[in-house]
């Protein structure tokens, strides 16, 4: 297969290898409905893949994990319309798809076979270039286990920003607990167990589409309300921030609202990730959970859109959403992931599609480690499928993953600058900035003098010569002689021309 590296603008990826400052990363809280009781204009966020009962660990032991009952269908005609960036969005799970029936319980052996995407997709083709080593993935989701068999030796060094969960985040957090488990094993699960021929990872269990990369988690709390929670206003920014600060690579959200817009305060930080070159990667969402419209954060500019394609490759009804910003669409039906309990477990959403392509961006950060973060993007789009209209359009972005001709194939040479689009120039445009003075046709130039830096003082004051406010004597007698002798000179002048005029006339 070519192994050629595209044309690249230059820029050198950042290989950081920072280590958390002994906090832990715990995903977002559960995929959540919209809240009842929520003022207008608020915000549900939601996780991006609704998780269902079928679950058991190696055959052993059954830990069965029922959606919570308060998680079902939102109703689309209550789903609030955008009022511009909220004050407080609270984040759910664009998971929330509707329950799907119980399975029979499944074994580790199942698990595997189930991940039809490592065929079907060219994970297994692309991982005779690639799997991940050295990258590191960010994923602020519910919490990450990283006890788990398929994820020992995967999770690094987490945080928690939400404030109630444990500082290295791994607890699971909200109504749905085993979500942030699930993303980091279909991104970078390792699998357990005697290796398979000529694959990296165990041979049994859930592997990731880039197994030897590092799941950073970051621990979150939304949708839900509860005691000691810090707001999401806080949350989302904190735990972008605390990715980049630790040397992420790749940040996965599969998270998202019904919103289109965002609170300002998360501008600064999605600014910072697009300045440090880190790709955000997030879910598109599921009209099974009423998100009909791709919501924040993956209407941002410069974040990855992932929309949800079932196992034809068409579009997912229930399993996706639609919206202009979806870069490219992944599978999202019929997924299998691991939970916490030594267990696995069937679902469905966006929620695992996007991690699907934070492992592929992984394996391209692996084979070209020189690449930007648009350029990895671009390498993604760019090798797609096309589906749906020809071109991008807003079901399937710039068409259906292929993960063997990301990672290997010849693409062409990216145009402008990437296929997302810069934040900091959004906000440039977008936002409202302090009033600033006109700068005037000369406001570029040099000073024509040194810049003061002493503050000028008043002249001490002087008492005048005549305090009267008379004229002195003097000049007034100057003054009179100066036209005594002005008038004197015209009359003799004149008395002078007269007789010359005589003169001349008798000559």
């Amino acid at each position: 297969m070519p192994s050629n590296a595209p044309e690249t603008s230059g820029t050198t990826r950042r290989t950081s290898n920072h280590q958390a400052p002994g906090a832990a990363a715990n995903r977002r809280s559960a995929r959540r409905v919209l809240l009842r009781g929520v003022g207008v204009g608020t915000v549900g966020v939601l996780l991006a893949g609704a998780a269902t009962v079928a679950v058991v660990a190696d055959g052993e032991s059954a830990n069965t994990w029922q959606t919570p009952a308060a998680a079902t269908t939102v109703d689309p005609q209550v789903t609030p319309s955008p009022d511009g960036p909220a004050p407080s969005v609270p984040v759910t799970d664009p998971t929330d798809v509707p329950s799907i029936d119980a399975k029979m319980p499944m074994t580790a052996a199942e698990a595997r076979k189930g991940e039809y995407w490592l065929d079907e997709y060219g994970v297994r083709d692309a991982w005779k270039e690639a799997t991940g080593e050295g990258v590191k993935i960010a994923v602020i989701d519910t919490g990450v286990d990283g006890s788990h068999p398929d994820l020992q030796g995967a999770v690094g060094p987490g945080t928690d920003v939400s404030g109630a969960g444990s500082s290295d985040g791994q607890e699971g957090l909200g109504a749905e607990p085993p979500h942030g488990t699930m993303v980091s094993s279909v991104a970078a699960g390792r699998g357990h167990g005697a290796a398979s021929d000529g694959e990296p990872g165990g041979g049994t269990g859930v592997i990731g589409v880039a197994p030897e990369a590092e799941i950073l988690p970051v621990s979150t709390w939304l949708g839900t309300e509860k005691a000691g929670v810090r707001s999401t206003d806080e949350q989302i920014p904190d735990a972008v921030r605390w990715a980049v600060d630790n040397g992420a690579d790749v940040i996965n959200m599969s998270v998202g609202s019904p919103q289109q817009t965002w609170p300002e305060s998360w501008d600064s930080a999605f600014e910072y990730a697009e300045e440090k070159d880190v790709l955000i990667i997030a879910a598109a969402g599921n009209r099974g959970n009423g998100i009909t419209q791709v919501g924040a954060p993956a209407t941002i500019p410069s974040v990855l859109t992932v929309g949800g394609v079932d196992r034809n490759g068409e579009a997912g009804w229930e399993s996706s959403s639609q919206g202009i910003s979806i870069s490219v669409a992944a599978p999202s039906e019929d997924l299998v992931g691991a939970v916490p309990g030594n267990s696995y477990q069937d679902w469905t959403g966006t929620s695992a599609a996007a991690p699907i392509v934070s492992g592929t961006a992984a394996l391209i950060m692996d084979k070209y480690p020189d690449l930007s973060a648009q350029e990895v993007a671009h390498r993604i789009t760019a090798s797609a499928e096309d589906a749906g209209a020809t071109g991008r359009d807003p079901l399937y972005g710039y068409g259906i993953l292929d993960v063997q001709a990301a990672v290997s194939g010849d693409v062409p040479p990216m145009e402008g600058n990437g296929p997302l689009g810069s934040m900091a120039e959004w906000v440039e445009v977008h936002r409202r900035h302090e009033s600033k003075e006109t700068p005037t046709a000369t406001g570029s130039a040099q000073p024509l003098t040194d810049q003061v830096t002493t503050e000028a003082k008043p002249p001490e004051p002087v008492e005048p010569s005549n305090s009267t406010g008379a004229l002195p004597v003097f000049i007034l007698a100057g003054f009179g002689l100066l036209v005594a002798g002005v008038t004197g000179a015209a009359a003799w002048h004149i008395r002078w021309l007269l007789r010359g005029g005589k003169k001349s006339g008798r000559n």
